[in-house]
Protein backbone atom coordinates (compact mmCIF):
# COMPACT_ATOMS: atom_id res chain seq x y z
CA UNK A 1 0.00 0.00 0.00
CA UNK A 2 2.90 2.35 0.75
CA UNK A 3 4.30 1.65 -2.72
CA UNK A 4 0.99 2.48 -4.39
CA UNK A 5 0.78 5.70 -2.38
CA UNK A 6 4.25 6.65 -3.54
CA UNK A 7 3.34 5.93 -7.17
CA UNK A 8 0.13 7.97 -6.87
CA UNK A 9 2.01 10.88 -5.31
CA UNK A 10 4.82 10.75 -7.88
CA UNK A 11 2.44 10.49 -10.84
CA UNK A 12 0.27 13.36 -9.60
CA UNK A 13 3.16 15.75 -8.92
CA UNK A 14 4.98 14.79 -12.11
CA UNK A 15 1.93 15.45 -14.35
CA UNK A 16 0.84 18.64 -12.61
CA UNK A 17 4.29 20.14 -13.11
CA UNK A 18 4.42 19.38 -16.82
CA UNK A 19 4.19 22.28 -19.26
CA UNK A 20 1.46 20.54 -21.25
CA UNK A 21 -0.87 20.39 -18.23
CA UNK A 22 -0.19 24.00 -17.22
CA UNK A 23 -0.56 25.40 -20.75
CA UNK A 24 -3.71 23.37 -21.52
CA UNK A 25 -5.39 24.37 -18.26
CA UNK A 26 -4.39 28.01 -18.71
CA UNK A 27 -5.74 28.10 -22.28
CA UNK A 28 -9.06 26.58 -21.17
CA UNK A 29 -9.39 29.10 -18.31
CA UNK A 30 -8.55 32.01 -20.62
CA UNK A 31 -11.02 30.89 -23.30
CA UNK A 32 -13.78 30.51 -20.71
CA UNK A 33 -13.00 33.88 -19.15
CA UNK A 34 -12.94 35.65 -22.52
CA UNK A 35 -16.19 33.96 -23.59
CA UNK A 36 -18.01 34.94 -20.40
CA UNK A 37 -16.77 38.55 -20.61
CA UNK A 38 -17.30 39.18 -24.33
CA UNK A 39 -20.39 41.43 -23.81
CA UNK A 40 -18.48 43.55 -21.29
CA UNK A 41 -15.38 43.73 -23.49
CA UNK A 42 -17.49 44.89 -26.43
CA UNK A 43 -18.94 47.68 -24.30
CA UNK A 44 -15.46 48.71 -23.14
CA UNK A 45 -14.05 48.88 -26.68
CA UNK A 46 -17.14 50.79 -27.86
CA UNK A 47 -16.73 53.29 -25.04
CA UNK A 48 -19.91 52.13 -23.29
CA UNK A 49 -18.26 51.23 -20.00
CA UNK A 50 -20.45 52.28 -17.12
CA UNK A 51 -24.11 53.18 -16.89
CA UNK A 52 -25.74 54.06 -20.20
CA UNK A 53 -27.04 57.62 -20.36
CA UNK A 54 -30.70 58.22 -21.13
CA UNK A 55 -31.60 59.27 -24.66
CA UNK A 56 -32.91 62.84 -24.80
CA UNK A 57 -35.76 63.54 -27.21
CA UNK A 58 -37.22 66.98 -27.84
CA UNK A 59 -40.94 67.75 -28.18
CA UNK A 60 -41.94 70.71 -30.35
CA UNK A 61 -45.46 71.73 -29.33
CA UNK A 62 -47.40 74.72 -28.09
CA UNK A 63 -47.72 75.28 -24.36
CA UNK A 64 -50.67 73.42 -22.88
CA UNK A 65 -50.72 70.78 -25.65
CA UNK A 66 -51.98 67.72 -23.75
CA UNK A 67 -50.10 64.93 -25.64
CA UNK A 68 -46.84 66.80 -25.04
CA UNK A 69 -47.61 67.21 -21.33
CA UNK A 70 -48.40 63.51 -20.97
CA UNK A 71 -45.16 62.61 -22.74
CA UNK A 72 -43.24 64.86 -20.35
CA UNK A 73 -44.79 62.95 -17.43
CA UNK A 74 -44.04 59.56 -18.99
CA UNK A 75 -41.94 57.27 -16.79
CA UNK A 76 -40.21 54.36 -18.54
CA UNK A 77 -40.43 50.89 -16.94
CA UNK A 78 -37.88 50.21 -14.21
CA UNK A 79 -36.53 47.15 -16.05
CA UNK A 80 -35.93 49.10 -19.29
CA UNK A 81 -32.22 49.37 -20.11
CA UNK A 82 -32.58 52.29 -22.56
CA UNK A 83 -34.25 55.26 -20.85
CA UNK A 84 -35.84 58.12 -22.80
CA UNK A 85 -36.16 61.67 -21.45
CA UNK A 86 -38.54 64.12 -23.13
CA UNK A 87 -37.96 67.88 -23.10
CA UNK A 88 -40.44 70.44 -24.51
CA UNK A 89 -39.44 73.29 -26.82
CA UNK A 90 -41.68 76.03 -28.22
CA UNK A 91 -40.49 75.65 -31.83
CA UNK A 92 -38.01 73.85 -34.05
CA UNK A 93 -36.02 77.08 -34.30
CA UNK A 94 -35.43 77.23 -30.55
CA UNK A 95 -31.76 77.99 -29.82
CA UNK A 96 -31.49 75.43 -26.99
CA UNK A 97 -32.91 72.70 -29.23
CA UNK A 98 -30.53 73.55 -32.09
CA UNK A 99 -27.54 73.62 -29.73
CA UNK A 100 -28.51 70.27 -28.21
CA UNK A 101 -28.78 68.70 -31.68
CA UNK A 102 -25.44 70.20 -32.71
CA UNK A 103 -23.72 68.89 -29.57
CA UNK A 104 -25.47 65.51 -30.08
CA UNK A 105 -26.92 65.73 -26.59
CA UNK A 106 -30.38 65.53 -28.11
CA UNK A 107 -31.01 62.59 -30.44
CA UNK A 108 -33.94 64.19 -32.26
CA UNK A 109 -37.33 65.80 -31.70
CA UNK A 110 -41.03 65.05 -32.24
CA UNK A 111 -43.68 67.18 -33.92
CA UNK A 112 -47.43 66.59 -34.01
CA UNK A 113 -49.92 67.10 -36.84
CA UNK A 114 -52.37 69.98 -36.49
CA UNK A 115 -55.50 68.04 -37.37
CA UNK A 116 -57.51 66.91 -34.44
CA UNK A 117 -58.19 63.25 -33.79
CA UNK A 118 -59.09 60.89 -30.99
CA UNK A 119 -55.94 60.13 -29.07
CA UNK A 120 -52.46 61.15 -30.19
CA UNK A 121 -52.36 62.95 -33.57
CA UNK A 122 -49.85 61.75 -36.22
CA UNK A 123 -46.27 62.12 -34.97
CA UNK A 124 -43.10 62.86 -36.98
CA UNK A 125 -39.60 62.16 -35.68
CA UNK A 126 -36.88 64.56 -36.88
CA UNK A 127 -33.16 63.72 -36.76
CA UNK A 128 -29.96 64.67 -38.58
CA UNK A 129 -29.90 61.56 -40.79
CA UNK A 130 -33.67 61.14 -40.92
CA UNK A 131 -33.44 57.63 -39.47
CA UNK A 132 -34.29 56.00 -36.14
CA UNK A 133 -32.80 52.83 -34.65
CA UNK A 134 -35.02 49.95 -33.66
CA UNK A 135 -34.54 50.31 -29.88
CA UNK A 136 -35.45 54.01 -29.88
CA UNK A 137 -38.45 53.32 -32.12
CA UNK A 138 -39.68 50.68 -29.68
CA UNK A 139 -39.26 53.02 -26.70
CA UNK A 140 -41.06 55.91 -28.44
CA UNK A 141 -43.91 53.64 -29.53
CA UNK A 142 -44.34 52.42 -25.95
CA UNK A 143 -44.41 55.99 -24.62
CA UNK A 144 -46.82 57.23 -27.30
CA UNK A 145 -49.07 54.21 -26.81
CA UNK A 146 -49.34 54.96 -23.10
CA UNK A 147 -50.11 58.63 -23.86
CA UNK A 148 -52.69 57.55 -26.44
CA UNK A 149 -54.44 55.37 -23.88
CA UNK A 150 -54.45 58.21 -21.37
CA UNK A 151 -56.02 60.58 -23.88
CA UNK A 152 -58.74 58.10 -24.87
CA UNK A 153 -59.80 56.93 -21.41
CA UNK A 154 -59.34 60.35 -19.79
CA UNK A 155 -60.41 60.29 -16.16
CA UNK A 156 -62.29 57.02 -16.51
CA UNK A 157 -59.33 54.99 -15.26
CA UNK A 158 -57.00 55.58 -12.35
CA UNK A 159 -53.22 55.75 -12.76
CA UNK A 160 -52.85 52.25 -11.33
CA UNK A 161 -55.38 50.90 -13.83
CA UNK A 162 -53.57 52.57 -16.72
CA UNK A 163 -50.28 51.12 -15.44
CA UNK A 164 -51.92 47.69 -15.24
CA UNK A 165 -52.86 47.95 -18.93
CA UNK A 166 -49.18 48.20 -19.90
CA UNK A 167 -47.86 45.70 -17.36
CA UNK A 168 -46.42 42.65 -19.17
CA UNK A 169 -48.52 39.53 -18.86
CA UNK A 170 -46.50 36.57 -17.57
CA UNK A 171 -47.03 33.12 -18.99
CA UNK A 172 -45.51 29.69 -18.47
CA UNK A 173 -44.96 26.72 -20.73
CA UNK A 174 -46.26 23.18 -20.44
CA UNK A 175 -45.34 20.17 -22.52
CA UNK A 176 -48.16 18.20 -24.11
CA UNK A 177 -48.62 14.62 -23.02
CA UNK A 178 -48.52 11.67 -25.41
CA UNK A 179 -52.32 11.77 -25.72
CA UNK A 180 -52.24 15.34 -26.96
CA UNK A 181 -53.66 16.92 -23.80
CA UNK A 182 -51.97 19.20 -21.33
CA UNK A 183 -49.55 17.36 -19.14
CA UNK A 184 -50.31 17.33 -15.45
CA UNK A 185 -47.69 14.92 -14.17
CA UNK A 186 -44.04 15.34 -13.34
CA UNK A 187 -43.07 13.43 -16.47
CA UNK A 188 -44.63 16.14 -18.66
CA UNK A 189 -42.92 18.99 -16.79
CA UNK A 190 -40.50 21.10 -18.80
CA UNK A 191 -37.06 21.18 -17.20
CA UNK A 192 -35.63 24.57 -16.16
CA UNK A 193 -33.10 26.13 -18.52
CA UNK A 194 -30.36 26.02 -15.86
CA UNK A 195 -30.43 22.20 -15.96
CA UNK A 196 -29.71 22.19 -19.70
CA UNK A 197 -26.79 24.57 -19.23
CA UNK A 198 -25.26 22.53 -16.38
CA UNK A 199 -25.68 19.24 -18.28
CA UNK A 200 -24.03 20.76 -21.36
CA UNK A 201 -21.09 22.06 -19.32
CA UNK A 202 -20.66 18.74 -17.50
CA UNK A 203 -20.72 16.80 -20.78
CA UNK A 204 -17.93 18.99 -22.13
CA UNK A 205 -15.84 18.86 -18.93
CA UNK A 206 -16.19 15.11 -18.41
CA UNK A 207 -15.40 14.25 -22.02
CA UNK A 208 -12.32 16.49 -22.20
CA UNK A 209 -11.08 15.28 -18.81
CA UNK A 210 -11.49 11.56 -19.59
CA UNK A 211 -9.92 11.83 -23.04
CA UNK A 212 -6.98 13.96 -21.89
CA UNK A 213 -6.20 11.91 -18.81
CA UNK A 214 -6.66 8.64 -20.70
CA UNK A 215 -4.09 9.69 -23.28
CA UNK A 216 -1.79 10.78 -20.44
CA UNK A 217 -1.94 7.29 -18.95
CA UNK A 218 -1.26 5.52 -22.25
CA UNK A 219 1.58 7.90 -23.13
CA UNK A 220 3.15 7.56 -19.66
CA UNK A 221 3.18 3.76 -19.81
CA UNK A 222 4.41 3.61 -23.41
CA UNK A 223 7.24 6.09 -22.78
CA UNK A 224 8.43 4.13 -19.73
CA UNK A 225 8.30 0.92 -21.70
CA UNK A 226 10.11 2.31 -24.76
CA UNK A 227 12.90 3.78 -22.60
CA UNK A 228 13.32 0.47 -20.70
CA UNK A 229 12.59 2.25 -17.40
CA UNK A 230 9.81 -0.27 -16.94
CA UNK A 231 12.38 -3.02 -16.30
CA UNK A 232 13.68 -1.07 -13.30
CA UNK A 233 10.23 -0.10 -12.03
CA UNK A 234 8.98 -3.66 -12.24
CA UNK A 235 11.54 -4.73 -9.64
CA UNK A 236 10.44 -2.10 -7.09
CA UNK A 237 6.65 -2.53 -7.36
CA UNK A 238 4.31 -5.09 -8.83
CA UNK A 239 2.74 -4.35 -12.22
CA UNK A 240 -0.71 -4.23 -10.62
CA UNK A 241 0.42 -1.60 -8.12
CA UNK A 242 2.04 0.43 -10.87
CA UNK A 243 -1.02 0.40 -13.11
CA UNK A 244 -3.55 1.38 -10.46
CA UNK A 245 -1.12 3.89 -8.96
CA UNK A 246 -0.82 5.66 -12.32
CA UNK A 247 -4.57 5.50 -12.96
CA UNK A 248 -5.45 6.98 -9.55
CA UNK A 249 -2.67 9.58 -9.73
CA UNK A 250 -3.83 10.89 -13.10
CA UNK A 251 -7.45 10.72 -11.88
CA UNK A 252 -6.47 13.27 -9.23
CA UNK A 253 -4.89 15.37 -11.99
CA UNK A 254 -8.21 15.34 -13.88
CA UNK A 255 -10.12 16.33 -10.74
CA UNK A 256 -7.70 19.20 -10.15
CA UNK A 257 -8.20 20.45 -13.70
CA UNK A 258 -12.00 20.30 -13.37
CA UNK A 259 -11.76 22.14 -10.02
CA UNK A 260 -9.63 24.91 -11.57
CA UNK A 261 -12.03 25.34 -14.50
CA UNK A 262 -15.07 25.33 -12.18
CA UNK A 263 -13.42 27.91 -9.93
CA UNK A 264 -12.68 30.16 -12.92
CA UNK A 265 -16.36 29.98 -13.98
CA UNK A 266 -17.48 30.86 -10.44
CA UNK A 267 -15.03 33.77 -10.20
CA UNK A 268 -16.16 35.18 -13.54
CA UNK A 269 -19.79 35.00 -12.44
CA UNK A 270 -18.90 36.94 -9.27
CA UNK A 271 -17.45 39.89 -11.21
CA UNK A 272 -19.60 43.06 -10.88
CA UNK A 273 -20.30 43.41 -14.60
CA UNK A 274 -21.40 39.75 -14.75
CA UNK A 275 -23.77 39.97 -11.79
CA UNK A 276 -26.82 39.99 -14.09
CA UNK A 277 -25.61 37.39 -16.58
CA UNK A 278 -27.78 34.65 -15.06
CA UNK A 279 -30.94 36.77 -15.05
CA UNK A 280 -30.22 38.02 -18.57
CA UNK A 281 -30.32 34.43 -19.82
CA UNK A 282 -33.25 33.48 -17.55
CA UNK A 283 -31.11 31.19 -15.40
CA UNK A 284 -32.10 30.52 -11.79
CA UNK A 285 -29.67 28.52 -9.65
CA UNK A 286 -32.53 27.76 -7.27
CA UNK A 287 -34.12 25.61 -10.00
CA UNK A 288 -30.99 23.49 -10.43
CA UNK A 289 -31.52 19.79 -9.85
CA UNK A 290 -28.89 18.86 -7.24
CA UNK A 291 -29.03 15.25 -8.43
CA UNK A 292 -27.19 16.29 -11.59
CA UNK A 293 -24.08 17.15 -9.56
CA UNK A 294 -24.27 14.13 -7.23
CA UNK A 295 -24.91 11.52 -9.90
CA UNK A 296 -22.59 13.37 -12.26
CA UNK A 297 -19.67 12.96 -9.87
CA UNK A 298 -20.40 9.24 -9.43
CA UNK A 299 -20.71 8.72 -13.18
CA UNK A 300 -17.49 10.64 -13.79
CA UNK A 301 -15.56 8.41 -11.37
CA UNK A 302 -16.89 5.15 -12.83
CA UNK A 303 -16.58 6.37 -16.42
CA UNK A 304 -13.06 7.62 -15.85
CA UNK A 305 -11.80 4.32 -14.40
CA UNK A 306 -13.47 2.31 -17.18
CA UNK A 307 -11.75 4.31 -19.93
CA UNK A 308 -8.51 4.82 -17.99
CA UNK A 309 -8.06 1.07 -17.55
CA UNK A 310 -8.67 0.57 -21.28
CA UNK A 311 -6.05 3.21 -22.10
CA UNK A 312 -3.61 1.61 -19.64
CA UNK A 313 -4.07 -1.81 -21.23
CA UNK A 314 -3.54 -0.43 -24.73
CA UNK A 315 -0.49 1.60 -23.65
CA UNK A 316 1.12 -1.49 -22.12
CA UNK A 317 1.15 -3.47 -25.39
CA UNK A 318 2.70 -0.64 -27.47
CA UNK A 319 6.51 -0.53 -27.53
CA UNK A 320 6.97 2.77 -29.39
CA UNK A 321 5.29 6.12 -28.79
CA UNK A 322 4.95 6.51 -32.57
CA UNK A 323 2.47 3.62 -32.63
CA UNK A 324 0.41 4.85 -29.69
CA UNK A 325 -1.98 7.04 -31.69
CA UNK A 326 -3.04 4.19 -33.93
CA UNK A 327 -3.36 1.78 -31.00
CA UNK A 328 -5.66 4.00 -28.90
CA UNK A 329 -7.85 4.97 -31.86
CA UNK A 330 -10.56 2.31 -31.13
CA UNK A 331 -10.85 3.53 -27.52
CA UNK A 332 -11.05 7.15 -28.69
CA UNK A 333 -13.77 6.30 -31.21
CA UNK A 334 -15.87 4.71 -28.47
CA UNK A 335 -15.30 7.83 -26.36
CA UNK A 336 -16.43 10.11 -29.19
CA UNK A 337 -19.62 8.07 -29.65
CA UNK A 338 -20.36 8.26 -25.91
CA UNK A 339 -19.95 12.06 -26.07
CA UNK A 340 -21.71 13.01 -29.30
CA UNK A 341 -24.72 10.78 -28.67
CA UNK A 342 -26.00 12.74 -25.63
CA UNK A 343 -24.68 16.06 -26.99
CA UNK A 344 -26.87 15.87 -30.11
CA UNK A 345 -29.80 14.50 -28.07
CA UNK A 346 -29.84 17.25 -25.43
CA UNK A 347 -33.05 18.72 -26.87
CA UNK A 348 -34.74 15.30 -26.94
CA UNK A 349 -33.24 13.17 -24.15
CA UNK A 350 -36.01 10.55 -23.94
CA UNK A 351 -35.47 8.84 -27.28
CA UNK A 352 -35.11 5.06 -27.40
CA UNK A 353 -31.48 5.40 -28.53
CA UNK A 354 -30.53 7.46 -25.45
CA UNK A 355 -32.41 5.09 -23.15
CA UNK A 356 -30.55 2.08 -24.56
CA UNK A 357 -27.22 3.95 -24.43
CA UNK A 358 -27.78 4.73 -20.74
CA UNK A 359 -27.52 0.97 -20.01
CA UNK A 360 -24.47 0.31 -22.22
CA UNK A 361 -21.41 0.74 -19.96
CA UNK A 362 -19.26 2.53 -22.57
CA UNK A 363 -21.93 5.17 -23.24
CA UNK A 364 -23.90 5.16 -19.98
CA UNK A 365 -21.81 7.74 -18.01
CA UNK A 366 -22.82 10.65 -20.25
CA UNK A 367 -26.15 9.33 -21.58
CA UNK A 368 -27.44 8.63 -18.07
CA UNK A 369 -26.25 12.06 -16.95
CA UNK A 370 -28.31 13.58 -19.77
CA UNK A 371 -31.44 11.69 -18.75
CA UNK A 372 -31.02 12.60 -15.07
CA UNK A 373 -30.50 16.28 -15.88
CA UNK A 374 -33.07 17.08 -18.56
CA UNK A 375 -34.92 13.84 -19.25
CA UNK A 376 -37.20 11.52 -17.33
CA UNK A 377 -35.61 8.51 -15.70
CA UNK A 378 -36.86 6.21 -12.95
CA UNK A 379 -34.76 5.58 -9.85
CA UNK A 380 -34.50 1.86 -10.64
CA UNK A 381 -33.09 2.69 -14.08
CA UNK A 382 -30.36 4.79 -12.46
CA UNK A 383 -29.47 2.00 -10.03
CA UNK A 384 -29.41 -0.69 -12.75
CA UNK A 385 -27.26 1.47 -15.03
CA UNK A 386 -24.81 2.26 -12.21
CA UNK A 387 -24.62 -1.42 -11.24
CA UNK A 388 -23.88 -2.49 -14.84
CA UNK A 389 -21.24 0.22 -15.12
CA UNK A 390 -19.65 -0.76 -11.79
CA UNK A 391 -19.51 -4.48 -12.69
CA UNK A 392 -18.08 -3.67 -16.13
CA UNK A 393 -15.42 -1.45 -14.57
CA UNK A 394 -14.34 -4.28 -12.25
CA UNK A 395 -14.24 -6.75 -15.14
CA UNK A 396 -12.13 -4.40 -17.24
CA UNK A 397 -9.93 -3.73 -14.21
CA UNK A 398 -9.22 -7.45 -13.93
CA UNK A 399 -8.69 -7.77 -17.70
CA UNK A 400 -6.50 -4.65 -17.90
CA UNK A 401 -4.35 -5.91 -15.02
CA UNK A 402 -3.65 -9.16 -16.86
CA UNK A 403 -2.91 -7.36 -20.14
CA UNK A 404 -0.69 -4.83 -18.36
CA UNK A 405 1.20 -7.55 -16.51
CA UNK A 406 2.03 -9.39 -19.71
CA UNK A 407 2.32 -6.40 -22.06
CA UNK A 408 4.81 -4.18 -20.23
CA UNK A 409 7.64 -6.66 -20.74
CA UNK A 410 6.82 -7.60 -24.33
CA UNK A 411 9.11 -5.58 -26.63
CA UNK A 412 9.52 -5.41 -30.38
CA UNK A 413 6.50 -5.49 -32.64
CA UNK A 414 3.04 -5.09 -31.22
CA UNK A 415 1.89 -8.53 -29.95
CA UNK A 416 -1.11 -10.17 -31.56
CA UNK A 417 -4.27 -11.02 -29.66
CA UNK A 418 -3.29 -14.68 -29.72
CA UNK A 419 0.11 -13.92 -28.15
CA UNK A 420 -1.49 -11.74 -25.47
CA UNK A 421 -4.01 -14.46 -24.60
CA UNK A 422 -1.25 -17.05 -24.33
CA UNK A 423 0.82 -14.81 -22.04
CA UNK A 424 -2.23 -13.89 -19.92
CA UNK A 425 -2.94 -17.55 -19.15
CA UNK A 426 0.40 -17.77 -17.36
CA UNK A 427 -0.54 -14.95 -14.99
CA UNK A 428 -3.28 -15.20 -12.41
CA UNK A 429 -4.50 -12.25 -10.34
Amino acid sequence: MNKMGSIINFTFKNKVRTKSFMITTLILVLLLSIGMNIPYLIKVFNGENGAKEATQIGIVAAQGFQPAELLMAYTPPAEAEDKVIFTAYPSAEDAALKQGLADEKIEGYLTFADKGSVGVPPVTYHSKDGEIDSELRTNLQAALQQVNTGLIVGDKLTESQVAAIFAPVSFDTEQLSATGGAGGTDQDEVKPVINYVVVYVLLMLFFMSVMMTGNMIAAEITSEKSSRIMEILITSASPLTQMFGKVIGIFLVGLLQIAIISASIALNLMLPHNSSILTDFNLDLGQLNAGILVYGFILYILGYFLYALMYAAVGSIVSRTEDLGQAVMPVMMVGFVSFYLPLFSISNPDTLLVKVASFVPFTSPLSLLLRIGVGHVAFWEIMVSLLILLVTTFIFGWLAAKIYRTGVLMYGKRPSIKEIRKAMKAYKI
